[in-house]
């Protein structure tokens, strides 16, 4: 009962301070810009994660008063307002010779975060314990955690991986969503809806009856993805939805603000300068491709090369689309475990719809495989990228469509340490020739599915010797790698290399114990 009595309480204060919040941006006009723009921190995303020493009103307040003065100094200043954090991971250094399985056991716990009791900060607390990806990612990512839990699944830390599963409940609960991250400055956006998984992988260990369970927080995020679909014509899109020419839905990446990013500001302010688009539009397709998760690829680029061009709104994801797909057809499953056929079946049948509009507006038949649809044009987009497999991934495709795939996948994407994630070298992270765990991962047990267990074996024992090899070398695994060259550190993005990393170790320690 006290523990019942403390939850609630819990949850009621993080309610009442919901509606209290601003972010960072928002405490700190004027100086929140002039921090970011002249670079006071080497990082963007560190100040938006600092820690005020006062109230940010007295922090403001004396800078308006101080900042025209010829003596200020504005790096002075914020050091002695402000804590800056630090990075998860950066003081861990693992024994090589105790070997990869031990590094990864013993990072479980060095990137756990018990339940928040921060004040004062952008950070959203979640009642829960949690994994981090580390590095400068000092909070739960979204998509990033499905992955990290399959490492946890193989590890047998089933009641952390419950603990994470009732905090994404609790922000959906909360905010109507899951944010991107549990910031502030995420709250506008979300990422790839992957908690139909994770519900799922939980299961495994409970029992369906855990579908039942979160059925509730399925249907709202379900519901924040088709908010306003009721509303479109044919041709149109709101918000997550477009309605396609022939009725159907199908749903694109969104962010609801117009503004630069406030952990990457600078440089959204900077290449502004260059695009052709309007502002705000601009901003929020960079915003949008951040939901993503693929930020940035020239997968989302008009001309395929360059950031100013950017336009993942006018975009339909094939891999977005499945899903969602996925998360209807859970939603389905759990209506049948509770024995209600009628809602079953309206899932069922939003699920079927959507299948049928992925194989009609996704499927390239010329190139034979599946792509990206730029609805404003009525076109496919002219990438090819390892999105490709998704469909694979999720029991979509034929068995003749799965055959293609796997031919463009071994031609194409293949290289000697896995697969990469575009044809395109841009300098861009999502570009080749990166490669990234959870698209190893879904590569691989989209390919499996379908009996093409060959390539799937050789893209899991390429992958898998690079993680090795790095690890023998550093000690470490790593957010992202070079998949071309073993003796290249993977590049691009916004900020340098991160080691830590959640879902590296996950996908890792899954797939070696698969392979053996």
């Amino acid at each position: 009962m006290k523990t019942y009595f403390f939850y609630c309480l819990f949850s009621c204060s993080i309610l009442i301070s919901v509606a209290q919040q601003k972010t960072p941006a928002q405490l700190y006009p004027g100086l929140f810009d002039a921090v970011q723009m002249q670079q006071v921190y080497s990082d963007g995303k560190t100040f938006p994660d600092a820690t005020p020493k006062r109230q940010p009103d007295d922090i403001l307040k004396d800078y308006q008063l101080q900042k025209n003065r010829s003596d200020f100094n504005l790096k002075a200043f914020v050091k002695q307002n402000f804590t800056a954090p630090t990075s998860n991971s950066t003081l861990y250094r693992s024994n090589i010779k105790a070997g990869i399985r031990q590094h990864i056991d013993t990072l479980w716990t060095v990137l756990q975060h018990v339940a928040d009791t921060t004040k004062g900060t952008s950070l959203l607390p979640l009642p829960h314990r949690y994994i981090v990806p580390g590095g400068r990612f000092r909070e739960i990512y979204y998509w990033d955690s499905y992955f990290t839990m399959l490492g946890l699944e193989e590890a047998k830390r089933y009641s952390l991986i419950e603990s994470m599963v009732k905090n994404f409940a609790y922000l959906i609960d909360t905010y109507g969503h899951i944010p991107n991250g549990n910031r502030n400055y995420y709250l506008s956006r979300s990422q790839p809806p992957f908690f139909a998984l994770m519900v799922s992988l939980l299961a495994k260990k409970q029992g369906q009856d855990a579908l039942v369970k979160y059925r509730p927080q399925l249907l709202k995020e379900y519901n924040f993805w088709m908010n306003s679909a009721e509303k479109l014509k044919p041709g149109d899109a709101l918000n997550h939805t477009v309605r396609m020419p022939d009725g159907s839905l199908l749903n694109r990446y969104w962010d609801n603000s117009t503004k630069p990013r406030e952990e990457s500001y600078r440089e959204d302010v900077l290449a502004g300068r260059s695009t052709h688009q309007p502002l705000p539009e601009f901003y929020r397709n960079l915003r949008s491709t951040a939901e993503s998760g693929w930020d940035f690829s020239s997968r989302w680029m008009a001309d395929g090369k360059t950031l100013q061009t950017t336009q993942i709104t006018s975009i339909i994801p094939v891999d977005l689309n499945c899903l969602l797909y996925n998360l209807e057809s859970t939603i389905a499953q759990s209506y049948r475990i509770s024995g209600e056929a009628k809602q079953a079946t309206i899932f069922a049948q939003k699920a079927q719809k959507r299948k049928l509009a992925i194989n009609k507006y996704c499927w390239n038949k010329a190139s034979g495989c599946y792509g990206d649809y730029n609805w404003q044009q009525k076109a496919l987009t002219k990438q090819i990228t390892i999105a490709t497999a998704s469909p694979l991934f999720f029991n979509i495709a034929t068995q003749q469509q799965a055959a293609s795939i796997a031919k463009i996948i071994q031609s194409k994407f293949l290289q000697p340490s896995g697969v990469s994630t575009t044809l395109y070298k841009t300098g861009q992270q999502w570009d080749r020739p990166n490669g990234w765990a959870p698209l190893q991962y879904i590569t691989i047990m989209g390919l499996r599915n379908y009996k093409q267990t060959a390539l799937a074996k050789t893209i899991a024992l390429r992958w898998i010797k690079l993680n090795l090899k790095e690890f023998e070398h550093s000690g470490k695994l790593l957010e992202k790698y070079d998949t071309e060259n073993l003796k290249a550190k993977a590049g691009g993005g916004e900020y340098p290399l991160q080691d830590g990393f959640g879902w590296t170790n996950g996908v890792l320690l899954k797939l070696m114990n698969i392979y053996q």
